[in-house]
């Protein structure tokens, strides 16, 4: 199965200097930018933090909250950054599933196993895909995530459209439908229980029996 990708992770503090060693170099162009949203997603991943400042965010990366402005004009396009690595980690593994798996309930199986992986590997982002961490921030933020859900019913929908044809349904669009709404709600709930448990309860728990049920 495609595997789903991971953020690396923040950088930790700097380390206090030694005598010998040189002034800390200049990140290279862009290199900053990676590194506030390797931060910003790390900050996501502790307890409490369903509203993260720019100045926290400057403190863990020892930066001023100009520094940071020079990279993003907004605490909006921060999140708008992480969502990107969402929607563009998601989706071409979507498509890869789509590539290889030629049988309809097999892709969508894969499909929710794919999703939750990437949840389980990236649970800063979690807080994202269901909306905790984008509650005090631009309504366009939850709009997009909304959309990105959209899209994965949809996907869903075309791969069981393509098993209830094979399967001789006398309603398949409606079927497909149906099972494609399930899927993603199924999906939305693990991921909120999960960030919700403080990161504790895997939304891949149980996910074979269960796909096995639904599917």
């Amino acid at each position: 199965m495609a595997e789903a990708q991971q953020l690396p992770p923040s950088p930790d503090a700097p380390a206090e200097p030694e005598a010998s060693t040189p002034a800390r170099k200049r990140p290279k162009p862009g290199e900053r930018r990676v590194q506030i949203l390797q931060a910003l997603a790390t900050m996501l991943e502790q307890p409490g933090a369903e509203r993260i400042t720019t100045a926290a965010l400057a403190a863990r990366l020892d930066v001023s909250e100009a520094a940071l402005y020079r990279h993003f004009a907004s605490k909006a396009q921060m999140f708008e950054g992480l969502i990107e690595f969402i929607e563009q980690s998601v989706f071409s593994l979507v498509n890869q599933i789509a590539e290889r798996e030629p049988a309809g309930n097999a892709q969508a199986a894969k499909t929710v196993a794919m999703l939750l992986q990437f949840a389980e590997k990236n649970p800063g982002m979690t807080r994202v895909m269901v909306g905790d961490a984008l509650v005090f921030e631009n309504e366009r933020l939850q709009q997009r995530m909304n959309q990105f859900f959209d899209k994965i019913e949809s996907s869903l929908k075309q791969s069981l459209r393509t098993a209830a044809d094979g399967e001789g349904s006398a309603t398949p669009s409606v079927d497909a439908q149906v099972r494609a709404s399930l899927l993603t709600a199924f999906v939305v709930g693990r991921l909120q229980r999960f960030a919700r448990s403080g990161f504790r309860r895997a939304p891949s728990e149980h996910l074979e029996a269960s796909l096995a049920r639904m599917l």
